[in-house]
């Protein structure tokens, strides 16, 4: 069985791809100069709470039902961070527009800006299908 996630990219079905707030992209490039190449993996798991996960490229094992929504590029020469949504959740996500966002609180689980005091966040915008 192939590994690879599934391209979201070119795909007619994905409305809106995904985008980050400024803040967001800010964090980045900080946690990127920390922990060197960043991805996030976006799941639907009770225990996350749904939020955005953000690892170092290679901790996280990205499955072959997992979709590549994308890539973000946080700007000033820091590395583009892959975007990945497992393939159950982006069945309920695939006709809206989703936007990380940066807010104050602390990060779930193993997510790499946990200790900042603040984390990321998911919003999303309806498409027309």
């Amino acid at each position: 069985m192939d590994d690879a996630p599934t391209t979201a990219a070119g795909d007619s079905d994905v409305a809106g791809g995904v985008a980050m707030t400024d803040d967001a992209a800010a964090m980045l490039r900080r946690l990127i100069g920390e922990h060197g190449p960043l991805m996030f993996h976006q799941s639907g798991g009770c225990c996350d709470g749904s939020a955005p996960m953000c690892y170092p490229q290679g901790d996280f094992k990205v499955g072959s039902r997992d979709v590549h929504l994308g890539d973000l590029d946080p700007g000033d020469g820091a590395a583009v961070v892959p975007v990945y949504i497992s393939g159950e959740q982006y069945e309920v996500w695939r006709h809206t527009r989703l936007t990380i966002d940066l807010v104050p609180g602390r990060g779930s689980g193993f997510s790499v800006e946990a200790p900042t005091g603040y984390r990321f966040l998911t919003r999303s915008d309806v498409c027309a299908p």
